[in-house]
């Protein structure tokens, strides 16, 4: 089930940058898992978990995601991060061809050193009431980055902008 949820809220943007947008399924999963590998059981290490991931729900006038930048190899991945310093800026979701949505980034703690980028990063989407309105309705949703050494653009399939309307609140 959740994998079938997780399916339609994946945005691969290029070749080796994907959004995982999350939201109280994916969360809840996550936690699961956390606790089992974990082995935690005591309530109060079980509210610390919860804590630490409900952040990355969305709370219906934002979209929240984990941005990966994957390269299969560790040397490419290294060169890769090094190349890529702010890219988490130039990330951005556009309705309808309105002015382009620019993420808040890593609100937990800073993710990039003077050399390098991280490979994960969180990001916020804050939409306007129009946009939100756009979503839900007939509007075009794209998705992209504009970096100068990486720079590509998506379209969102029904699928995914569909499931993350579920996230927005009129």
């Amino acid at each position: 089930r959740v994998l079938a949820h997780k399916a339609n809220r994946r945005v691969e943007i290029g070749p080796h940058a994907t959004l995982y947008f999350e939201d109280a399924l994916t969360m809840q999963y996550q936690v699961q898992e956390m606790l089992r590998i974990e082995r935690i059981f005591e309530a109060d290490q079980i509210q610390e978990e919860l804590d630490a991931y409900n952040p990355l729900i969305p709370d219906g006038t934002n979209l929240k995601a984990t941005f990966m930048l994957e390269y299969p190899e560790v040397a490419e991945r290294r060169e890769a991060l090094a190349r890529l310093l702010g890219v988490e800026k130039a990330v951005w979701l556009q309705v309808n061809g309105n002015e382009r949505i620019r993420p808040i980034a890593n609100e937990d703690l800073e993710r990039e050193t003077s050399d390098k980028t991280s490979a994960v990063h969180f990001l916020r989407f804050e939409l306007s009431s129009e946009d939100i309105a756009g979503f839900k309705g007939d509007d075009s949703v794209s998705f992209g980055i504009d970096h100068d050494v990486y720079s590509h653009q998506i379209d969102a399939s029904p699928e995914i902008k569909q499931a993350l309307a579920a996230d927005l609140q009129d």
